[in-house]
């Protein structure tokens, strides 16, 4: 992302999320806050998504914050009450809380959650209590130090969603994350995504993979970080991490989207995976 500027992918995620609501039904990911944030401004982009070449990228963004949250509930169950938003983007848990007692930490670059918050005040979207901005220049802060000056309580677990995020990171900030959320209290986690290394890719799937890549280099977003499954898991084993799953697109397609009327469902175009890991 440029700096000082607002992040264009998330926007264009945040548009796929609001034309599921009104394609799919019912819908993977049940948001009624994405429509309303997304606003009239966006007409013509919602229609371009819910076209049917849009419709796997539609289907994965809702599969992938469905995931997420489902594992943060299974955290909050078992007493988890603080839940952080790592690249928060234009993501709508907080504004949809179902969670009395949880927590929420929204964390991104300033000049996002500027231009966040005055898309949620023009459509009169209210920010909650139990929500706190962690606006953090990853080059001046870290994200324990940027956590900490907003009250987060390292004594206690959390969990975390961290989508849409690695594949733009250095391994060097990967690990430094990681590092962060495996020394928090047994009982924490973190549900993220990441691409595959390249050269894992098909000839078909690698052109589907170049074509998103020169999007993302022109829109000042460069894809950084790759990884095959067996290496992930020796990062995440090596930075401590106590117990860690993979879920790639069968095992979506099994949770979201089986005997759907509509015939929904991720495409066997794989170019990575999610991944979840427990302290």
């Amino acid at each position: 992302m440029r700096a000082g500027k607002a992040s264009r992918t998330a926007l264009r995620v945040a548009i796929r999320r609001a034309a599921h609501q009104l394609t799919d039904h019912p819908p993977v990911l049940d948001d009624p806050i994405a429509v309303r944030l997304i606003g009239t401004e966006y007409a013509r982009d919602m229609e371009r998504a819910q076209h049917l070449v849009a419709r796997d990228f539609r289907a994965y963004m809702a599969a992938r914050s469905r995931y997420a949250e489902d594992h943060l509930a299974a955290a909050v169950a078992a007493g988890v009450c603080q839940f952080v938003v790592l690249g928060a983007g234009l993501d709508t848990f907080a504004y949809r809380n179902p969670f009395p007692d949880l927590r929420v930490f929204e964390v991104d670059f300033p000049a996002t959650q500027q231009w966040k918050r005055a898309l949620l005040a023009e459509t009169g979207i209210a920010e909650p209590t139990s929500l706190t901005y962690v606006p953090l220049d990853f080059e001046h802060r870290t994200l324990a130090e940027g956590l900490a000056s907003a009250g987060f309580d390292n004594s206690s677990p959390a969990f975390f969603s961290w989508l849409g995020v690695v594949p733009y990171l250095t391994r060097a900030a990967f690990r430094a994350t990681l590092d962060t959320i495996v020394a928090l209290p047994a009982g924490s986690g973190v549900t993220f995504d990441y691409v595959f290394a390249p050269e894992m890719l098909t000839a078909a799937r690698r052109a589907i993979f170049d074509r998103l890549s020169k999007r993302l280099i022109d829109a000042g977003e460069p894809l950084r970080l790759f990884f095959h499954p067996d290496v992930l898991e020796q990062e995440l084993r090596s930075a401590g991490f106590s117990d860690f799953e993979q879920a790639d697109t069968d095992r979506l397609n099994e949770l979201y989207f089986r005997d759907r009327a509509d015939g929904l469902k991720l495409s066997p175009v794989r170019i990575g995976m999610l991944a979840t890991a427990w302290v």
